[in-house]
């Protein structure tokens, strides 16, 4: 059984956990759910729906101003740099049972999410209220973090609270510091884990198949050698690092930030008279850090969209002639 928003509010009520509630529209970003919930004077959260590459699932909850570094928290949880990344947008509904733009903690009161590992900021200990959604991110609640362990160690979860912003060296000497938060069974995700949409071959007309049963089979001529140079010369070479790179959400992240961080640095040199290159860099950095997180997701969205728009497509040009082809095979 998958909760609602109101019975996880009951429930709550239930563990006599006092809340305040605040309805708005709905929400895709911190920054827009910061123009409705500012009275509730509690501390905004980001959260990040995630997987590794042996499709273990974990809930990233933080502070709206932590800084997150996925590549550092990956070798933290000894999966390596690349090894978390977003869990495909099929397996909100069907884990979390939320909609995108409503992942939340909350969301382990399902059953269905049992096996998603939850990682809290330790920020979250010394904030008067934390402010969530409460399964749909049309609604803020706010609560203190003592009544939000309660509510956790009432589904049968120890909060585990770090901080995320740690950077420690991760080696042989020196073990995997949050391996420990690694979950013990994988999940078969929905959609697949990182496949693209197969794309369909072009349809054929009922004549061009005529055609091709009439037709005596021909062996094709074989090309001189002074063809095949000329047509190895002419055909375009394809990079094939560069095609991956092009599907890899944290590579083209990172060229983004790249290109805004050589303009800012360009227009900072040009307005200050300041010389030091270390402050520059510095102030670069934690730019990078506070944008890199969210325009990570924003990306991954707009990824997952792109591919079920182009699924969606090729089934369109694929089934429809079939049904057609078949219509007038009956005629």
């Amino acid at each position: 059984m998958a909760f609602t928003k109101d019975q996880l509010l009951a429930r709550l009520q239930e563990l006599k956990i006092e809340f305040l509630s605040c309805d708005h529209p709905a929400v895709m970003t911190v920054e827009e759910q910061a123009k409705y919930v500012g009275h509730l004077g509690g501390a905004l959260s980001k959260n990040l729906f995630l997987k590794d590459k042996k499709h273990r699932l974990y809930i990233i909850s933080a502070l709206a101003n932590t800084k997150v570094d996925l590549k550092i928290l990956s070798q933290r949880l000894g999966l390596g740099k690349g090894g978390l990344r977003m869990a495909p947008e099929e397996a909100l509904p069907e884990i979390l049972h939320v909609a995108l733009g409503s992942v939340t903690p909350f969301a382990l009161i399902n059953e269905s999410a049992r096996s998603v590992s939850l990682l809290l900021d330790k920020g979250f200990k010394s904030q008067r209220y934390c402010l969530f959604h409460p399964l749909t991110n049309e609604v803020t609640i706010a609560l203190t973090p003592s009544d939000f362990d309660k509510f956790l160690l009432s589904i049968g979860r120890e909060p585990a609270y770090v901080d995320l912003e740690d950077c420690p060296v991760v080696g042989k000497d020196n073990p995997p510091d949050l391996a420990y938060l690694v979950p013990a069974e994988a999940l078969n995700l929905p959609g697949g884990a990182d496949k693209v949409p197969p794309t369909s071959a072009p349809a054929q007309t009922n004549a061009t198949l005529e055609q091709k049963t009439k037709q005596p089979t021909q062996k094709p001529k074989e090309p001189s050698k002074e063809q095949k140079q000329k047509s190895g010369k002419d055909k375009p070479q394809i990079n094939a690092d560069a095609v991956a790179d092009s599907t890899n959400v944290e590579k083209f992240v990172e060229k983004v930030l790249e290109k805004v961080s050589n303009v800012f640095i360009s227009e900072l040199s040009k307005q200050s008279n300041a010389e030091d290159g270390n402050i520059k860099d510095h102030m670069l950095e934690g730019v990078k850090q506070r944008v890199s997180f969210d325009l990570l997701s924003m990306t991954m969205t707009l990824k997952n969209s792109v591919y079920t728009q182009g699924f969606h497509a090729g089934i369109e040009s694929t089934l429809y002639p079939l049904a057609n082809r078949k219509i007038v095979e009956r005629k």
